[in-house]
């Protein structure tokens, strides 16, 4: 590890012409290491994205990092300018909300509203409820969930990760900037490509935070704070978030089946 990080410093750079190192599981510390590394650059966008915005889509497969990446770019730019959304995490969210009295009739009445779609609104909550790692639910039912965040980030720029999913969505996508206002961003698709070894060792050992959702891995990305659960005999990752009290950073909904589990996904992805 030392000579990788001697040839090539993800985690050193000079400061006043001292070398210094960062751990990057540290909060304040990614702070200071992006700012030393590209502070001008990030003053720059901070200051385009004053009275600009834009849209980004995220494509790549599972566990390729459009979370991680998105959610770090918040964390730079704050909260304030930029927007989240993956689809992923909108489904769950819904199917959370359906399934609960006291807030079903919220997201009810916002499909009712806006749903257009081949099949009924019942039809597609079947679908939903009933969903798994390999089925799809229709592209105009999660096209309406997504118009839905996003109304709740208005002007923020937006990364998008989970859509599009396949190749027809992506004139979904593009038609959907227009629905929701945003005619005069730019919109931008960014594609990340990781090998399949990687993706499945990220897959065994990510947790994410229960309220922020950000991702970790148990073995690749720690934080900076860890717990131990004496009757589980096994340690756990806490969210460094302030904002999330503590929060015990848990297992993602399927990863424990493996990559293989979710092999017909991938090869969309990699169409895509």
């Amino acid at each position: 590890m030392r000579s990788y990080e001697k040839d090539f410093p993800l985690f050193r750079t000079k400061v006043d012409g001292v070398e210094k190192k960062y751990n990057l599981s540290i909060p304040a510390e990614r702070r200071e290491y992006f700012e030393a590394k590209a502070g001008t650059e990030i003053s720059l966008v901070k200051d385009y994205l004053k009275n600009n915005s834009f849209i980004a889509y995220f494509l790549g497969k599972k566990n390729s990092g459009k979370g991680t990446y998105s959610k770090m770019l918040k964390e730079i730019f704050g909260d304030d300018a930029i927007g989240h959304i993956s689809v992923g995490d909108v489904v769950r969210a819904a199917h959370a909300a359906i399934s609960d009295e006291t807030k079903k009739n919220e997201i009810m009445e916002y499909l009712q509203k806006h749903y257009r779609g081949y099949i009924s609104i019942d039809e597609a909550i079947n679908a939903l409820l009933g969903r798994t790692q390999t089925a799809l639910l229709p592209t105009e039912f999660i096209l309406t969930l997504v118009k839905m965040e996003i109304a709740a980030m208005p002007k923020k720029s937006i990364f998008i990760d989970g859509f599009p999913r396949e190749l027809d969505q992506v004139s979904y996508s593009l038609y959907l900037r227009d629905l929701v206002d945003f005619r005069d961003d730019q919109d931008i698709f960014v594609a990340i490509s990781i090998p399949e070894s990687i993706l499945a060792a990220r897959m065994q050992a990510r947790v994410v935070c229960p309220v922020c959702h950000v991702p970790r891995s148990l073995k690749l990305m720690r934080t900076q704070n860890v717990g131990w659960d004496g009757e589980k005999k096994e340690f756990y990752l806490i969210c460094d978030d302030p904002k999330c009290t503590g929060a015990r950073m848990v297992a993602k909904e399927g990863d424990d089946l493996g990559i293989e589990s979710i092999r017909a996904r991938l090869e969309l992805d990699e169409q895509l």
